[in-house]
């Protein structure tokens, strides 16, 4: 923690720094804009799609953690692009393992909101 930041103070700046991430993500990032584009026009579905409380915080939650997701890879991209643009093993696999982790939430938030999806209609998922 920097000096002389602490308490509501560290706070606020925290928070800055956060908004100034997203603005970033958002005009940088056509990845993190799509997600967030995608999980602002299906908001409104996620009321009728959960049930329940726990269902609707499911499938905001999968839609959330795509984008944070996605914000960390960026991160990551960066990271490995400021360190040098030439060819390495180790930044290749730095990117590779970030998309890695893009895919498996993406994946993850598609069977939440499929399997919620098909219950919804009336498609018996378990025995």
């Amino acid at each position: 923690m920097k000096p002389g930041h602490s308490g509501f103070r560290r706070l606020l700046y925290s928070t800055r720094y956060s908004l100034k991430g997203l603005g970033a993500a958002w005009r940088n990032e056509a990845a993190f804009r799509q997600e967030l584009i995608l999980t602002l026009v299906l908001l409104p579905t996620t009321f009728w799609l959960g049930r329940s409380l726990l269902e609707w915080l499911l499938l905001l939650g999968s839609a959330l953690l795509g984008m944070i997701v996605e914000l960390l890879n960026s991160a990551i991209e960066a990271i490995v692009d400021r360190i040098g643009v030439e060819h390495h093993v180790l930044s290749g696999r730095a990117k590779d393992l970030g998309s890695a982790a893009v895919f498996l939430s993406v994946l993850f938030a598609f069977l939440v909101w499929g399997s919620l999806l098909l219950s919804r209609l009336g498609v018996p998922l378990h025995t």
